[in-house]
Formats: structure tokens, sequence, C-alpha cells
């Protein structure tokens, strides 16, 4: 991993860091009560994809206490690679979750009760991921740190399984389509393995400050 070409000043960087422990409790609490939400929603319903976005959510929470985890210490810098790992390891093990349900729900599994809790969920993920997301990843780039901007993608992504999520739970309710989940939701497998490659390489561009680098250039 190459060294960062810019380092924040030590006040700076103090404030940065007690900024990226606030988000990421922040990400932890709201996850916690969206995977309790969706998973009891999910079963009433009998919906695989609400109890694997609930499933995506409990993922979220490791990706998120790896980070936590690593700017507790007096030196994260030197617990990323170990922080990186893990969330590496929760982007694959979501997205092969996603990939089985997905492919299960194809091939003929039980389609789904209508869930208006589930959509009012998907709704307000969908409304509040990208924020949380954003926040991190700025954060995470200014201080140079790999590993949060990796679990902010993770956010990111949960913000597009919230989209595949609300349209599949919508498009069951009104028109019966089943398959219209199950289908996206193999994409947002492809995206989880594509990001997950690139946290357990270490590739990031958050080595830069965030004037250096335009706000699209890293996270998408």
């Amino acid at each position: 991993m190459s060294a960062p070409a810019f380092t924040p000043s030590g006040a700076r960087a103090a404030v940065l860091r007690r900024r990226v422990r606030l988000l990421v409790a922040a990400t932890i609490t709201y996850n916690v009560v969206e995977a309790a939400v969706a998973i009891t929603a999910g079963t009433l319903a009998s919906s695989t994809a609400l109890i694997g976005f609930g499933l995506d959510s409990v993922i979220e929470v490791s990706s998120a206490a790896a980070v936590a985890w690593q700017f507790a210490g007096s030196e994260p810098e030197a617990r990323e690679r170990v922080a990186l790992r893990v969330i590496a390891c929760a982007f694959f093990a979501l997205a092969a979750y996603i990939t089985v349900e997905s492919i299960r729900a194809l091939a003929g599994g039980a389609p789904a009760d209508p869930s208006p809790v589930g959509i009012v969920l998907a709704a307000v993920s969908l409304a509040v991921m990208p924020f949380l997301s954003y926040a991190q990843r700025r954060a995470g780039r200014e201080l140079g740190s790999t590993s949060a901007v990796a679990d902010s993608k993770q956010t990111l992504l949960c913000t597009y399984l919230s989209g595949v999520l609300l349209l599949g739970l919508v498009l069951n309710a009104a028109l019966g389509w089943s398959w219209a989940d199950p289908a996206a939701g193999l994409v947002i497998a492809a995206l989880a393995v594509k990001e997950g490659r690139a946290a357990w390489r270490g590739q990031s561009c958050c080595a830069l400050p965030v004037a250096a680098v335009p706000d699209d250039h890293c996270g998408r």
C-alpha cells in the first residue's frame, strides 16, 4: 500500500478520527435497528429479499466495527490492514449470500407476501445511507484512511441494495413481479465482489486530500 501523499496536521487528524468514530457509531446503531426490523418483517412475509437485506445490515455492522476497532487505538494506521481484510470478507460474505438466495428465488422459490413495513424501511434507508456514506468517505479520504473509505463503500452498497429492495417490493406488491428483486440482487452481488477485492488489495484513492481528488473519483 502506497504511503499517503498528504498527512493532516495533528489537530486536524484528531478531529477527523473523532468524526470517523462518530460516523461509524451512527452507522452501527442504524444498521442494528435496520437488521432487526428487516429480518422480522422478512420472516413474517416469507421474503428472502428482506431477510437478506437484514443480514446485509449485520454484515455492515461487522465492517463498521472493524473501523471502530482500528480508530480506537493510538496508532490506527498499524491496524488498517486487518480492518481492510475484515471489510473485504464482509463484502464476499454478502455477495455469496445474495447470489445463492437470488438464484434460489429465480429457480422457483416461494413468492413473498407484500410487506408495507419493508417498503417503508427500504425507502428510509435509501434516504439515510448516502449521507452516512458520503460523510465517512470524505473524512476518510482527508485522513488518508483506506479502511474508512472502504467501509463507506459498504454503506454505499447498502444504498444500492435499498433501491433494489424497494423496487422489488413495490413491483411484487403492485404487479406480482417476484423475479425483479433477485435479478437485480445478482448485480449487487457482482458489485460487492468488486469492492471486496479492492478492499483486500488495499486499493483506494483516499490517500489524497479532499481538495486534490474530485468528489466522484473515490467510492464509485
